[in-house]
């Protein structure tokens, strides 16, 4: 969808009775406002305002109003609401009282990283991979810790419990539009993971805040919680989310080849700075460098437990980055890692080989604690020339 016009049509086609405008705060967790059809004009033309005042994980700038812009290419129906009279969404883009885009939307940031790199004649399809635990909620719909089954990993039913949820999310995933690619059941008791066919950046971060936000309603429905944090059970794995670039170029396979090499050579040497965004809280310290979460500023081709793997037999030329978790904000771990990988092209940086499946003392370690992601990210001119200084706010207690 290109245009107003077309949005209303589409609104008229499907019998739409309520629009969802969305957006993610600097936490990177969904906000929304429903507004009838009739005001999506009014949206389009002149913003639905809010007070930013009011919210966690808002702007620090001094401001508190601010005004949601509709993408009109992000509308789709949300499948599990009432067919007659029913329910889309969209995402928006945040603008000031002047019309200015707000410095802290992260989805702003990640675009412009993808502009960035379209100016160098490159361009990526990304896709994410999602694992999260499902639990029971006892009788008065209260979370409780019992997980749904006690299956492994790619376990059948009856021991895997979820295959009727995950197949219930991939429904309603396509239904919204989104390419599930594969699903499965994790290593964890009542552990799943869901993959995502390639997109763009943009709409795979979308993706992502969706899908989310889609599992913890299908779970609730199903009598379950769905629990994205990255260490929901202390001696089991813990929920990653892995980012997988492809890149593209306009000069031929061989190119882009040595253009990928350097693209990941770049986001390593950058490792450290950018763990904060891709780790944001206490508990992804409790994943990183257990069972097979990574530890390592490392790489390679054939195994799991690396900061970068080249996965192998996807017949095509792509990157995985391994250590982000599901508490990630996707644009901002998506954009950081593209300016990286950008970086380390314009500098035609090579892999290390001494890095393959690296391990032990010697060997550079991601950070291992939130404090130390923090003061690494803070110090880091690379990362402060694109993070605002609102994201590091939300660590304030870590100063000293």
């Amino acid at each position: 969808m290109r245009t107003f016009e077309d949005a209303q049509e589409f609104v008229e086609e499907e019998d739409v009775k309520f629009i969802r405008l969305s957006f993610v705060d600097v936490r990177g967790k969904m906000r929304n406002i429903a507004i009838m059809p009739e005001n999506l004009k009014h949206a389009c033309e002149y913003g639905i305002p809010f007070d930013s005042s009011a919210m966690r994980g808002r702007p620090a700038d001094g401001r508190q109003e601010y005004f949601l812009f509709p993408d009109i290419s992000t509308l789709g129906l949300i499948p599990w609401r009432p067919v007659d009279g029913r329910v889309a969404r969209m995402f928006c883009d945040i603008r000031d009282q002047e019309g200015k885009l707000c410095l802290s939307d992260s989805r702003r940031i990640l675009k412009e990283a993808v502009e960035a790199a379209a100016e160098k004649g490159i361009w990526f399809e990304t896709c994410t991979d999602f694992e999260f635990y499902l639990f029971h909620l006892n009788e008065r719909g209260e979370k409780t810790d019992v997980p749904l089954d006690y299956a492994g990993y790619f376990d059948v039913a009856p021991e895997d419990k979820g295959e009727n949820i995950r197949r219930e999310i991939s429904f309603e995933l396509v239904d919204m539009g989104i390419q599930p690619r594969s699903s499965h059941h994790e290593e964890g008791p009542g552990q799943n993971e869901v993959d995502f066919d390639y997109s763009d950046p943009v709409s795979a971060a979308d993706n992502a805040e969706i899908f989310r936000w889609m599992v913890k309603n299908i779970a609730a429905s199903n009598g379950l919680w769905a629990d994205f944090s990255p260490k929901p059970i202390a001696d089991q794995t813990g929920d990653g989310v892995h980012y997988n670039f492809v890149l593209h170029t306009d000069d031929g396979e061989d190119a882009e080849q040595k253009v990928m090499d350097s693209f990941a050579a770049g986001i390593l040497r950058r490792a450290r700075e950018i763990t904060l965004f891709l780790n944001p809280v206490e508990d992804s310290y409790k994943r990183l460098g257990v069972l097979k979460a990574p530890k390592y500023v490392a790489w390679t081709k054939n195994r799991r437990d690396q900061f970068l793997c080249f996965p192998v037999g996807r017949g095509r030329r792509s990157v995985e980055l391994r250590s982000p978790d599901p508490a990630s904000n996707p644009y901002i771990a998506m954009a950081l890692s593209i300016y990286a990988g950008l970086e380390g092209v314009e500098e035609d940086l090579l892999l290390d080989p001494e890095q393959e499946n690296a391990r032990g003392e010697s060997v550079e370690k991601i950070p291992g604690t939130l404090k130390e992601a923090y003061q690494a990210a803070k110090s880091s001119e690379f990362v402060r020339r694109y993070v605002p200084d609102d994201f590091f706010a939300l660590y304030e207690n870590l100063e000293g």
